[in-house]
């Protein structure tokens, strides 16, 4: 199946060289939780010479995207996909008055995919029956099951994704975090009483800190356990 990149979507598509950075890390969904985010900053020993990624959905449901917006692009060494979160807020669908127009301009410039050599970061997916060429924006951010309104329900994507790339992504709620050969799954329901999770791109290591608390309730049907996928 060929990879290469949607040309239709190249201007929304930013390249990395992970080889410019002591160390990578991609971070999963913070969803507002500044003080997660700081935790895990300080968890990961994060120097100026390393990046951090995130897969999306920097905003909504916590307690300070404001603040998280402001943290992630005051940095130079952080970088982010725009998740479906992002896009309801562009969209008109969600509305954070603590949002100024800079802010919202900057969530605007964010690139729906971030790639580099064998990897790519989206925010939801990929579908394993649809060349990646043939992919729109909104397949990127909200892939999750692989049939039409299969949700949660499934099946999902990544039970039967084969690469290359490696997709980094978050959107689906997971109990822990997902690492196998193809896929690398990050959303560990940080807002919702789980943890904000990173993985380290060059040793494979993973980082995790506790979320808020107490979270937003969340039905048990909507977070995935992924005790059956993973596989190194």
């Amino acid at each position: 199946m060929p990879r290469s990149f949607p040309p239709t979507l190249a201007e929304h598509h930013r390249r990395i060289d992970p080889s410019e950075w002591d160390g990578v890390y991609v971070v999963g969904d913070v969803h507002g939780c500044l003080e997660a985010l700081d935790r895990l900053v300080d968890a990961v020993a994060l120097s100026p010479d390393d990046l951090l990624v995130f897969v999306g959905d920097l905003v909504q449901k916590g307690p300070d995207s404001a603040g998280v917006v402001e943290r992630v692009r005051s940095a130079e060494n952080m970088c982010s996909v725009r998740g479906n979160s992002e896009e309801q807020l562009l969209g008109g669908d969600a509305a954070l008055p603590e949002l100024d127009r800079d802010a919202l301009a900057w969530i605007e410039s964010l690139p729906i995919a971030i790639s580099w050599d064998g990897a790519l970061v989206v925010h939801g997916g990929v579908d394993p029956d649809t060349p990646l060429a043939a992919h729109s924006a909104a397949d990127l951010q909200t892939m999750r099951a692989t049939v039409p309104g299969g949700g949660y329900d499934g099946p999902l994507w990544f039970e039967s994704y084969e690469g290359p790339p490696r997709v980094f992504f978050g959107h689906t709620v997971l109990d822990e975090p997902l690492v196998t050969e193809w896929a690398v799954g990050l959303d560990t329901g940080c807002v919702c009483g789980g943890s904000l999770t990173a993985y380290c791109v060059g040793d494979g290591t993973v980082h995790q800190v506790p979320g808020r608390q107490p979270g937003l309730e969340r039905d048990d049907s909507r977070i995935v356990s992924t005790a059956h996928y993973q596989d190194v």
